[in-house]
């Protein structure tokens, strides 16, 4: 199977194709969010080499949130498009389970037993996040949380180690100082990051509403006016 995955949920505009469990091309921009200027040309590019193989579509993937509001409708708007257009479905990816697996493919001598903790940056010492086991079931619900000495008090106790990953993971670094804390630093999604996820998602039909979708901004979006009514 051939996806296209799409990841926009943060600073990295990235896009990523996979092939039968195998990287076939990623194109990654890295200046910060950029996104409504080099999603649009990287997925051509992607296209573009698909065609010149011969090879077809089988699915879009795109990255669902939490994140960056615009960035998520960014790439979930091109997402819809292209895979309306091209008739194939639509899959969505949780871009905390993203980061999540990202780590677990990470050279850290895993036992198993750590909980992995993706945080992403809400500004200020918000986050979103969930912990993880390493058969991604989420043991809290996720969702914003206000960082502060307490946070994952109850699993840090019980003995585990929590792996605190991600963009946000840096703010936690200053309120969470229990022993069983532990960091991965400069770990944010990519496209390429998607492959497993969406490829789970593919073989077992688990694919979006075209129409009616939205990002997962686990919680509400306000629009604010500018002061300056010209602005």
């Amino acid at each position: 199977m051939t996806i296209l995955n799409i990841e926009t949920s943060g600073r990295i505009c990235s896009v990523a194709l996979t092939r039968d469990g195998a990287l076939e091309m990623q194109l990654d921009d890295r200046e910060g969010m950029q996104h409504a200027n080099r999603l649009a040309p990287f997925v051509e590019r992607c296209m573009a080499e698909l065609h010149r193989k011969e090879e077809k579509l089988d699915a879009v993937a795109v990255s669902m949130g939490p994140g960056s509001y615009t960035g998520l409708r960014i790439g979930l708007s091109l997402a819809k498009g292209l895979a309306f257009s091209l008739g194939v479905p639509l899959i969505g990816v949780d871009t905390l389970k993203i980061i999540a697996v990202k780590a677990m493919f990470r050279s850290m001598d895993w036992t198993g037993d750590e909980v992995l903790v993706p945080m992403v940056d809400a500004r200020r010492m918000e986050v979103f996040t969930a912990p993880y086991d390493f058969a991604l079931n989420a043991l809290a619900e996720p969702g914003p949380m206000i960082l502060d000495k307490d946070s994952f008090a109850d699993l840090l106790d019980s003995g585990r180690q929590l792996w605190f990953m991600g963009d946000g993971a840096e703010k936690a670094k200053e309120v969470i100082t229990h022993p069983n804390a532990r960091w991965i630093d400069g770990l944010l999604p990519q496209a390429k990051d998607m492959l497993a996820l969406s490829e789970k998602a593919m073989r077992e039909g688990d694919f979006l509403d075209i129409a009616y979708s939205t990002p997962n901004y686990l919680k509400a979006y306000h629009t604010t006016k500018p002061r300056n009514p010209l602005a």
